[in-house]
């Protein structure tokens, strides 16, 4: 019997002779790869984890650079208001203490500070942020600064 395309067509008996190798084949090729996702899942499992950690640590870093930030920032402001430089240190330092308590010990540097009628104050806070609980046992040293003018008609020590 001819196909209208040129082929014959296949008997009912060669149907199910090739439906049952083909079953055969796929039984035989399931039974060589079983075990392979649990193996791929054992390779890239660990992977896996060090990207998580490293997006977790990425993450803590970007939260603490705010925090420094938003520290550095108090601390300008609070030395601003303060008639002396020391009382001026004194209160950033008591700022910057405050804004990143439990966080780690902030250094706060005034160094570029300006005080003088319509002058500036610059303050630069520093803290080291431990990343032992990534497993890595390193620290990073952050660091953010702030400029705060001075009122130009405000008497100043």
């Amino acid at each position: 019997m001819s196909h209208r395309y040129g082929r014959a067509r296949a008997g009912p008996r060669i149907r199910d002779r090739l439906k049952a190798r083909s079953r055969t084949r796929s039984r035989t090729r399931s039974h060589r790869e079983r075990g392979s996702l649990s193996a791929e899942t054992v390779l890239l499992a660990p992977v896996f984890l060090l990207f998580l950690l490293f997006l977790v640590g990425a993450g803590r870093l970007v939260e603490a650079q705010g925090e420094v930030n938003g520290a550095a920032r108090d601390a300008a402001r609070a030395a601003s208001v303060e008639r002396t430089r020391s009382e001026a240190e004194t209160a950033a330092a008591a700022a910057a203490k405050e804004a990143l308590t439990g966080e780690c010990e902030p250094r706060v540097d005034l160094s570029g500070t300006v005080w003088e009628e319509g002058g500036q104050v610059r303050a630069e806070v520093s803290c080291s942020l431990d990343l032992g609980f990534l497993g890595f046992g390193a620290v990073k040293d952050v660091r953010g600064d702030s400029v705060v003018p001075l009122e130009q008609f405000r008497r100043v020590d």
